[in-house]
């Protein structure tokens, strides 16, 4: 007989724990999480700027080129 956890009990932190998630972060990166939080940013601007630019782009289908195959 198996016995299988629920992954019901699992959820977002509460703000005790996003106090503590902060303080971790500050004693990490102290100085340099200004820049951390920049890149971070940036990073996900590219992405979304990637996922909207490839939304956008019509779709290339190559049609086989039939002068080439020419005997």
């Amino acid at each position: 007989m198996q016995h299988t956890l629920p992954v019901a009990f699992i959820s977002m932190p509460g703000g005790l724990e996003w106090v503590v998630v902060g303080v971790v972060a500050l004693l990490l990166f102290g100085r340099r999480l200004p820049g951390v939080a920049k890149s971070l940013g940036q990073a996900l601007h590219e992405f979304r700027s990637g996922l909207s630019g490839a939304a956008d782009a019509p779709e290339e289908k190559k049609a086989p080129d039939s002068s080439k195959e020419e005997n």
